[in-house]
C-alpha cells in the first residue's frame, strides 16, 4: 500500500509547480509558502496541504499533485449506519472506505489501512471517541490522519470543546453526504478532479 506524501522537499515542490528550486526557497524564506526546516540542517519541508493552499492562492495548476485513493475509516457501533455512510462515500471513485463497530476493530483496521480520515460517531456504544482521538494523535504511523467527529445537533460550545480535544472537524448532520464529502476534502486539503 502506498502512503500519501504529506510533506514535500523544495525540489519536489519545484517539480510540481514547474519552477526552479531556488524560486521555492524564496517563497519559503519570504513566508509566502509555509513549512519548516529540519533541525540542524538548511533543508526545508513543505506540508502538502500548505502547497495546495499556496497553489490555489496563486492560480498555479494543481493537476501535478497525485492524490490516489482517499482511505477512510468509519467507526460506529450502529452497523447499518456505518455501512450506509460507507456506501454513500464509496460512490466517489477515489474513496476507499472501511468500517469498524468497536474500538478494538478500529485499532486493528487503522494500523492496517493507515486512513487519511477517521470518522467517529460520538454516540456509538462501547466506543470512547476521546480515547480513539488520543490514540491517533500519539501514534506516529497515524500522525497525518484527520479525525472527524459526528453527532446530531451539537451546540457551538460542544463543537469548540471537541476541536480542543484534537478533532479536526465536527459534523452535526451526519446524514448530509455532500457536506460530509466537503468536510473530508477541507480537512485533508486534497483536490479531486
Amino acid at each position: 500500500m502506498q502512503k500519501r506524501k504529506d510533506v514535500l522537499t523544495t525540489g519536489q515542490v519545484a517539480q510540481i509547480c514547474n519552477v526552479a528550486p531556488r524560486t521555492v526557497t524564496k517563497w519559503f524564506d519570504s513566508g509566502q509558502l509555509k513549512g519548516y526546516r529540519i533541525p540542524g540542517s538548511r533543508d526545508r519541508r513543505i506540508p502538502t496541504s500548505e502547497l495546495i493552499r499556496f497553489m490555489k492562492a496563486h492560480n498555479i495548476p494543481t493537476d501535478a499533485i497525485e492524490v490516489g485513493r482517499m482511505r477512510i475509516l468509519v467507526i460506529d457501533s450502529d452497523w447499518e449506519g456505518a455501512e450506509n455512510l460507507a456506501n454513500a462515500l464509496q460512490t466517489r471513485r477515489n474513496y476507499e472506505v472501511q468500517t469498524a463497530q468497536n474500538g478494538f476493530d478500529a485499532g486493528l483496521i487503522a494500523q492496517k489501512l493507515v486512513p487519511h480520515v477517521i470518522m467517529i460517531n460520538l454516540m456509538a456504544r462501547d466506543i470512547d471517541a476521546g480515547q480513539v482521538c488520543k490514540y491517533v494523535r500519539t501514534n506516529e504511523d497515524l500522525s497525518g490522519t484527520k479525525i472527524i467527529a459526528m453527532a446530531n445537533k451539537l451546540g457551538e460550545t460542544e463543537v469548540i470543546a471537541l476541536h480542543k480535544k484534537g478533532f479536526d472537524a465536527v459534523l452535526t448532520d451526519p446524514a448530509d453526504t455532500q457536506h460530509i464529502i466537503r468536510t473530508i476534502e477541507e480537512v485533508t486539503a486534497i483536490i479531486y478532479r
